[in-house]
């Protein structure tokens, strides 16, 4: 199995920093993560992807696919960031057909299946964000049928939008191809104005 992965990031309206961060690994293995941070914490979620990716690399397969491990992810990131500026976490893998990851905060991830279908992977509750110390992370897994499409997202990009909305965006966009459907998310999200920070990463399982 191949799997695509792609993201775009824009600033709020009128401020040329990004308090969203997000990061794709590509090999061994597909990682994508995406962080939202909290009041002029650019740095923070750039300092949450540095250690995830660190985790990541050290961590085998067989510990990448095991939901306590990624618990144990999230309580180590909520911790690196007690004191200062709070994160959200949102991350999965791709490893053959199945998927895993975990979130802290209120980024959402989404999976538009290849027949149809809307589904919500994550949790409306347990919105602590990361630095809090009051995180209690999300774990989710499913398997992962050919051409369907997930998204990550942070609150800028999915609260101006309806799932329709969002459905819409990728059918139109996936006739031209796939590194489009961040851009396509991004401006139907924009439509009305940037008064956030939005991040996309958009995944893709291929035969």
């Amino acid at each position: 199995m191949k799997v695509e992965c792609y993201a775009r990031s824009l600033a709020q309206q009128g401020r040329s920093s990004n308090e969203d961060a997000f990061l794709i690994i590509r090999d061994p293995l597909p990682v994508a993560a995406v962080c939202d941070g909290a009041g002029n914490a650019e740095q923070a979620a750039k300092k949450v992807l540095r250690l995830f990716q660190v985790y990541v690399r050290q961590a085998t397969p067989e510990q990448i696919l095991i939901p306590e491990t990624w618990i144990k992810w999230v309580k180590m990131l909520d911790s690196s960031l007690l004191g200062g500026c709070e994160s959200t976490f949102l991350g999965v893998t791709v490893i053959e057909n199945q998927l895993i990851g975990a979130s802290a905060g209120d980024s959402r991830a989404y999976l538009i299946g290849a027949e149809g279908g809307f589904h919500f992977l994550t949790t409306s509750g347990h919105k602590a964000r990361l630095g809090s110390g009051e995180v209690i992370p999300f774990t989710f897994s499913l398997i992962l049928k050919p051409r369907d499409v997930l998204l990550l997202m942070t609150d800028g990009a999915w609260t101006p939008l309806k799932p329709y909305l969002i459905e819409k965006a990728i059918r139109k966009s996936t006739l031209e191809h796939f590194s489009d459907v961040p851009s396509a998310v991004l401006e139907a999200a924009s439509r009305s104005g940037r008064w956030d920070d939005m991040t996309v990463i958009a995944i893709k399982l291929m035969m």
